[in-house]
């Protein structure tokens, strides 16, 4: 078999890190040299019980056990068998130093981690580690907790910029990285190169990705117009005349829920809004009621002291009635916002309608963000980042927590102040 420099150098480099990653274009033979990583991880060590998680099950069991002729049933051939235990499926393995069991488990729904729940693990191998749910990738990582050699691998294509993995699992572990290109896979051959190299540099974003491995906006982001050097801002400007405060929120009982503090103001003759203060909650174990009290004890009350100001109204997702009530409760009116439901604007209506609003009033130089240092906007960047349209045009159902919060808010803004 033809091996690269880089896949020697990584199969064969010392186990040092608790996360390692591997990220990189397609084809660039990252996944080979990681799958060869792995397997000589599992006949080094101590531990038994290890983890391929990708997806779904079937993603996993293709991308690690086959890999294409590849994959630990390859590299171990003879010497493993597929079984079944209370636990799942898993590649028996015979190694050295007795048997090693490997299962491999979906990870890309929101319960999925449930299904390791209990387990302790050795190792973790991770594919395509940004499209698993982070509640699988943060449990998988306590159950390595007791590990003799505790080691976690994870490949990947580039992700958005702001994708939650880089921030949340990247930048949080021991983590050696690695960057993969086509310049690294030994089997593609110069010309074949030069002719995907010429079909990609037509689109930018895929020649971005694909070929040079950098991390793009995703084609047909829907805010791609948000700069985060000019629409972030440290306050609101000294000569801005302040005409109301209101708060605007998303949420339920399964998806997050970000309520925001909005101040409209007028300056030199222009009505412009800007978002001061965020409370985001992308957990399912808070109650709503707790999750309300929090809002109205805490977060409501910093900012009226931070504003000075008085909210004028509280508009919370139509469709989060618990939500509402929960903060009538405790003394906070609460409207339904207006989701565009009823919108039509020449061929446009509903959800786009508003859409198009928000675009306008972030390309206009009307919309932006405060970032504070208590509630800040992280959570609306990282989705700024990721909210796109699928192949009918139509806004993907993810990463639209933050996104319809400020869809409710800029309607208020821009029926009230710009229409």
């Amino acid at each position: 078999m033809k091996w690269s420099d880089k896949q020697r150098r990584t199969i064969t480099m010392p186990f040092v890190h608790c996360l390692e990653v591997n990220e990189g274009t397609p084809r660039s033979s990252k996944t080979t040299a990681a799958v060869f990583r792995f397997a000589r991880f599992l006949i080094e060590t101590d531990d038994i019980h290890h983890l391929v998680v990708a997806y779904n099950q079937e993603q996993a069991f293709k991308l690690v056990m086959a890999s294409d002729g590849l994959g630990l049933l390859h590299i171990f051939n003879g010497c493993c068998q597929i079984r079944h235990n209370e636990h799942g499926d898993h590649l028996e393995i015979d190694t050295p130093k007795g048997k090693r069991l490997v299962y491999y488990k979906g990870g890309g729904k929101a319960d999925s981690h449930k299904s390791i729940t209990g387990m302790s693990l050795g190792s973790v191998y991770f594919c395509e580690i940004n499209l698993i749910h982070m509640n699988m990738i943060q449990e998988c990582f306590r159950r390595t907790f007791a590990a003799k050699k505790r080691w976690h691998i994870a490949d990947l294509n580039p992700p958005a910029p702001n994708d939650p993995v880089i921030t949340d699992v990247f930048d949080v572990q021991d983590t050696y990285w690695q960057h993969w290109t086509m310049d690294d896979n030994p089997i593609i051959t110069p010309e074949r190169k030069e002719e995907i190299r010429q079909t990609l540099k037509k689109n930018p974003y895929l020649y971005a990705r694909d070929w040079e491995g950098h991390r793009a906006i995703p084609q047909g982001v829907i805010y791609s117009m948000f700069d985060d050097k000019k629409h972030i801002v440290s306050n609101i400007p000294d000569d801005a005349q302040i005409l109301e405060m209101f708060f605007a929120g998303d949420g339920g009982l399964t998806d997050a829920t970000s309520i925001s503090c909005y101040v409209i103001v007028r300056i030199k003759n222009q009505y412009c809004m800007y978002r001061v203060a965020n409370w985001y909650y992308s957990g399912e174990k808070k109650a709503m009621s707790v999750q309300a009290k929090e809002i109205a004890r805490e977060f409501i009350p910093y900012c009226r002291n931070l504003t000075q100001c008085r909210e004028t109204c509280c508009k919370i997702d139509p469709a989060c009635k618990a939500l509402r009530m929960e903060l009538e409760l405790l003394g906070i009116p609460a409207e339904k916002a207006d989701n565009n439901g009823k919108d039509i604007k020449g061929g446009t209506k509903g959800i786009r309608v508003g859409i198009e609003y928000l675009q306008n009033s972030i390309s206009n130089g009307q919309f932006f963000l405060v970032d504070n240092e208590q509630y800040g906007c992280s959570n609306f960047l990282k989705e700024v980042g990721m909210y796109c349209l699928d192949q009918h045009g139509n806004p993907v159902d993810a990463y639209n927590h933050a996104m319809d919060e400020a869809r409710y808010a800029n309607n208020y803004f821009y029926k009230n102040y710009i229409l």
